[in-house]
């Protein structure tokens, strides 16, 4: 089974930006697809962005088109979410998590959840 351990997060202002990484280990890596969903205090958990194991299709989030992107190096077994043009909005919880496929993903079919990484954006 992968593990996943999720960093970058911290404080920004609003407009700025931030790229939050995600490491596996494990050998399953290549075959998982993999996402980024966030929990911020008094909400439900949000889905963010999903990429193929392959990384050749990507799914978002309508609040994170065109401002998110989440990529992945299977070489060296990361996934990354760039994010910009920050909002409050966006301020919560991170997590980095592992699926079968990205319908899995998006429909919360999760085999493996990192730590979180905390992002908070300030007006």
């Amino acid at each position: 089974q992968v593990q996943l351990v999720e960093s970058g997060g911290g404080l920004v202002q609003a407009g700025g930006s931030l790229r939050l990484s995600c490491a596996a280990s494990g050998p399953t890596f290549g075959s998982n697809a993999m996402g980024w969903f966030r929990q911020s205090p008094g909400k439900e958990r949000e889905f963010v962005a999903a990429i193929s194991p392959s990384g050749f299709t990507a799914v978002y989030a309508d609040s994170s088109k065109g401002r998110f992107t989440i990529s992945r190096d299977n070489a060296k077994k990361m996934v990354y979410l760039q994010m910009n043009s920050l909002k409050p909005g966006d301020t919560g919880d991170y997590y980095c998590a592992a699926g079968a496929t990205i319908v899995k993903i998006r429909t919360g079919y999760l085999e493996v959840w990192g730590q979180g990484t905390l992002v908070t954006v300030s007006a």
